[in-house]
């Protein structure tokens, strides 16, 4: 028992430490958890999951997957496929059966494959999946458009590269018995429509529950997991694999239907992903057989070599030609296809099957996806960023502030941050408080930043951190509350402190972080912007620094925010006193009677 919940800790040591070490090196995070994986299992023997988890070892792993594949159905709008010119589809139509046809070939010519094999293999090949692809988009930085694509193809193929190969499979068995590929085909059709028709009735139950009140609310997430569990498992008994259909479409489904407890339901379920992907990429590359390892041939590179160069390259270009998605995004998206879990698991389970039917290499099939996994997340890891430089690619950094409220205040601030090239936008429901800012050509939005379609039109990629500054202190408290799990608590920001109101005062835990170490309030900047008061920005350098500043600054100026050199945004609250360094810049807050020698340093 006490080993057991060692390596159960150690598991979740390494996984999450994985990504906060890629958090803040920058490294690709499913790099890092695999490599992880590897040292603590056959380098080191610290986790032998075979031995720890026995017979549940697999089911577990596909209960993970069936809950990553979930989530990221979530976070699929159907509205984005419209950005995409249609990719997604033809990626699905076009591209996976280029890409089965050309992985089979690069088994059996370059890997040695026996044809079945091969085939069998080359329709696994086509998965990439959310338990690679997300984690490695949320660390790049890449424009939207094939940002969105990458995602919706990993999700969405994960199951049809799997039906791919239980298609492959069942023909090879039944064939013995006299089966056609008709049949087969038919039949793994009829079973597919079935899977998906259950994830579609479990979303609309939980879609006609949740609202009404029929799951209370400290139960609606346990119930929400039970209930893609059961509808995997109930798939599975259906067909094999066929439960990653039923999850896909239940997430999706459930993404697109208007539930009102669905960010909070998502909030939870990203955690949960988190934790489950770092787990399972430990377990994984803790399972490598280091015996398996010895059985790699030099015409593995070869074919790993066709499947990085050749296979998904003509696959994808084969399927985006003669669309409007351009030449460089093409180029981006046919180069990054990593391989995770879902390669290794479904070619575990098939290698084993192929030899109770009669077809020897499937114990190969291990060892090539280990090398697909391992070569594609490394190499695909550490290059999608240089490449989407290369190609032109990165998104912009995200350096911006979103500003809710069309005040004086706040129209003061973004007139500073227009100057100083950060990106900046202002939102408001009042078509005439956002008049002075589009006269000044600063970037504004018109409408409820609370409300749904805000998503559709504010890309929140583009910006670090959010300021809530109308004259409302309740909803400003409000707007925080909402954002902080897209920005981060420590990114969202309103005007006045918990700590000023007593009694009266908004819970803390609800608020955003205070602007000013101060706490201005909402009424003390009505009456600062009456006196007159401004923002001035002033250049920090190796011989006038922060010190030489606030001598220079009126006594009862107040700072607001460092831009670092580097583009990022820093406040001053109550909290955090950010430490200006040369090639910084200081916004501060200053009445209207100062002097010259400070104009001119604030210049």
């Amino acid at each position: 028992m006490e080993y057991q919940a060692i390596v159960f800790a150690l598991i979740g040591v390494l996984g999450i430490g994985a990504q906060w070490v890629a958090w803040k090196t920058g490294w690709p995070a499913i790099a890092l958890m695999l490599l992880a994986g590897v040292l603590a299992g056959p380098v080191l023997g610290l986790i032998d999951p075979e031995h720890t988890f026995g017979a549940l070892l697999e089911p577990a792993i596909s209960l993970a997957v069936a809950v990553i594949l979930f989530e990221g159905g979530l976070s699929l709008r159907l509205r984005e496929l419209r950005k995409t010119e249609g990719a997604v589809i033809r990626l699905t139509l076009i591209g996976v059966p280029v890409g089965w046809v050309l992985g089979a070939a690069a088994g059996h010519y370059l890997a040695g494959l026996a044809w079945p094999v091969a085939v069998l293999f080359g329709g696994i090949l086509v998965v990439t999946g959310p338990t690679v692809v997300i984690p490695l988009l949320r660390q790049s930085n890449i424009e939207s458009r094939p940002r969105t694509i990458l995602k919706w193809e990993g999700i969405v193929n994960d199951p049809v590269g799997a039906l791919c190969a239980v298609l492959t499979y069942e023909y090879l068995r039944r064939s013995l018995e006299g089966g056609t590929l008709a049949s087969v085909a038919v039949s793994l059709l009829v079973a597919s429509l079935v899977a998906g028709g259950i994830g579609y009735a479990a979303a609309r139950l939980m879609s006609w529950a949740l609202p009404r009140g029929h799951i209370p609310e400290y139960l609606k997430s346990p119930v929400l997991l039970v209930m893609v569990i059961g509808v995997f498992v109930a798939s599975n008994l259906i067909q094999q694999e066929a439960g990653l259909v039923a999850v896909t479409v239940m997430g999706v489904a459930m993404a697109n239907m208007q539930i009102d407890s669905l960010r909070e339901l998502r909030a939870f379920k990203e955690n949960v992903t988190v934790i489950l992907v770092s787990g399972v990429f430990v377990l994984l590359s803790a399972s490598l057989d280091l015996e398996l390892v010895r059985q790699f041939e030099w015409r593995f590179i070869a074919f790993l070599a066709g499947v990085l160069f050749l296979v998904r390259p003509i696959a994808v270009m084969a399927s985006l030609a003669f669309s409007r998605v351009p030449w460089r995004e093409r180029a981006l998206i046919a180069w990054i296809a990593p391989r995770g879990i879902v390669l290794v698991a479904i070619s575990g389970l098939f290698a084993l099957r192929l030899d109770q039917i009669g077809y020897s290499g499937g114990t190969v099939l291990i060892a090539l996806s280990f090398s697909v996994v391992a070569a594609t997340i490394v190499v695909h890891g550490f290059t999608i960023g240089p490449l989407a430089r290369v190609l032109k690619l990165t998104g912009p950094k995200k350096s911006g502030l979103i500003l809710a409220g069309g005040t004086s205040f706040s129209f003061g601030l973004a007139e500073q941050l227009n100057e100083l090239e950060v990106p900046v936008l202002i939102a408001d429901t009042s078509w005439q408080r956002l008049a002075r800012a589009r006269q000044a050509g600063i970037p504004t939005y018109h409408g409820e930043i609370l409300a749904e379609a805000t998503d559709e039109h504010i890309d929140m990629s583009h910006y670090q951190a959010l300021a809530a500054v109308t004259e409302n202190e309740a909803y400003n408290t409000l707007i925080c509350n909402e954002f902080a799990p897209e920005f981060g608590r420590d990114n969202v920001y309103q005007l006045g402190d918990a700590g000023n109101g007593g009694s009266l005062a908004l819970p803390a835990d609800l608020r955003g972080r205070a602007l000013f170490a101060s706490g201005l309030g909402v009424e003390q900047i009505s009456r600062h912007v009456r006196a007159g008061w401004t923002f001035r920005k002033t250049p920090i350098t190796d011989v006038y620094g922060l010190a030489e500043m606030r001598e220079e600054l009126p006594e009862e100026s107040e700072l607001l925010m460092v831009l670092r050199s580097a583009g990022t945004i820093k406040f001053f609250t109550h909290a955090s006193q950010p430490e200006p360094e040369p090639g910084d810049t200081v916004i501060s807050y200053v009445p209207p009677h100062r002097d010259a020698h400070a104009s001119k340093a604030a210049a």
